[in-house]
């Protein structure tokens, strides 16, 4: 099957001897042969199946069809300057496109600084953020939605790299007036009869922390899920319930006394967070940047 494709040439060389009105000229301005031009008019009528221009002594006219084609020619070749020139704009120093995919503590805690720097080097770069969760990001990435992701990473990725930007010990967040507020751990035993505040049961991070309780032969059955992590800090500060937060989300408050950080047990539990793209593709000298802002923020932000 033949494919309806127009020959661009054919386009250009039918739009310029419709503005000059003369074969000759269009060849000039074509720096093409008389008989070229001509050549080019026939297969394109021949093409289309109708005729696109008449002759009447040495001038040109445009048929109906001619007229109607040629707003569609003036279309089709501003068009194709418009995608030439948005190809040509990629290899000017900080354009481009970046899309960034992240978690919502990262969007609120790391990505500001790190927005901040980036646009000091790539001023004119095309950047976009989408705030997800960890499961929902690597999905993006796999569907060529964003570019990179910077979220909790979890094991066993078999299609998607990760450049490790740090990791955390989560810790459980109680009010002042909880009676694990002074202590170092909380006491094993009375880990089930908690209220639990969470962000989500779905999340990656619910599902690392009930697997380290289970893992202690415990569980944590009374949860209230709320979808942000300032909310789940104000819950917690009025003793609705418990958190579970790395100190970096609460070192204000930590400062304030407002919350108190207690040790989920004998066991640290940990999460890497990383940043996330596509197995065996090359990044480019923004994607890479933007990594390497990652790491430094992150890194004065664990100091």
């Amino acid at each position: 099957m033949r494919e309806e494709i127009i020959d661009s040439r054919q386009i250009l060389a039918f739009r310029t001897l419709a503005n000059t009105g003369s074969f000759t000229q269009a060849a000039k301005h074509l720096n093409l042969t008389q008989s070229a031009v001509s050549h080019s008019i026939k297969a394109l009528e021949d093409d289309l199946g109708c005729s696109l221009i008449s002759r009447l002594g040495r001038k040109i006219h445009l048929t109906e069809a001619g007229d109607m084609f040629l707003s569609s020619a003036e279309r089709m070749i501003r068009q194709m300057r418009n995608i030439r020139g948005d190809l040509e704009s990629l290899s000017k120093w900080g354009a481009g496109r970046l899309r960034i995919g992240a978690g919502t503590t990262a969007c609120r805690y790391i990505l500001p600084t790190v927005i901040r720097e980036f646009r000091q080097n790539f001023p004119d770069c095309q950047l976009s953020v989408i705030p997800d969760d960890a499961k929902e990001l690597l999905d993006l990435i796999r569907n060529n939605e964003v570019d990179l992701a910077l979220t909790l990473v979890p094991p066993g990725l078999e299609d998607i790299d990760t450049q490790l930007i740090f990791s955390d010990t989560l810790q459980f967040a109680v009010a002042p007036m909880h009676p694990w507020a002074k202590k170092k751990h909380a006491p094993l035993h009375e880990v089930e009869d908690q209220n639990y505040v969470v962000y989500s049961k779905k999340s990656f991070t619910f599902e690392l922390l009930r697997k380290h309780f289970r893992s202690e032969g415990h569980d944590l059955s009374n949860v209230i899920e709320l979808g942000s992590m300032e909310s789940i800090k104000e819950l917690v500060k009025i003793g609705i319930g418990v958190g579970a937060i790395a100190p970096w989300v609460a070192e204000k408050e930590v400062q304030e006394e407002s919350l108190y950080l207690v040790g989920m047990g004998r066991k640290k539990l940990r999460r890497d967070w990383g940043v996330c793209y596509m197995r065996s593709r090359k990044l480019s000298l923004m994607e890479e940047t933007f990594i390497g802002l990652c790491e430094s923020v992150c890194e004065g932000l664990l100091q």
